[in-house]
């Protein structure tokens, strides 16, 4: 599994999630920053990629489009949507590394992944 990182998302994401073990790329590094929902979504499908997002508009986008591609893994974080923003404050990463796993191996369709 691959993770396609949105652009609300830092791309400190890569790394932090790099040192866990999972293979992800940022938006940013592939697109455009201004590219549509719809857009992103066609790419994360195209190549068979999990859309890691902030953004509570890709759930509705695939309700809407009535697809199951591509899985959408929604974090929620506080501002500024680093993954060390919550570093001395109880954010226990190995937790939810066990969460997410246990998600996305059960679901095939969003896995919301709350902090």
């Amino acid at each position: 599994m691959k993770l396609l990182i949105d652009m609300n998302l830092s791309p400190l994401w890569v790394q932090f999630l790099a040192d866990s073990g999972f293979d992800s790329i940022h938006w940013s590094s592939i697109g455009q920053p201004w590219a549509s929902d719809t857009e992103i979504m066609d790419h994360a499908s195209a190549y068979g990629l999990v859309i890691f997002t902030h953004d509570l508009d890709f759930g509705a986008l695939l309700a809407k489009l009535k697809t199951r591609q591509p899985s959408v893994i929604q974090v929620r974080a506080p501002a500024p949507w680093s993954p060390w923003t919550r570093t001395g404050t109880g954010f226990d990463f190995c937790q939810f590394r066990r969460e997410f796993y246990q998600r996305a191996s059960t679901s095939s369709q969003r896995v919301n992944m709350y902090s």
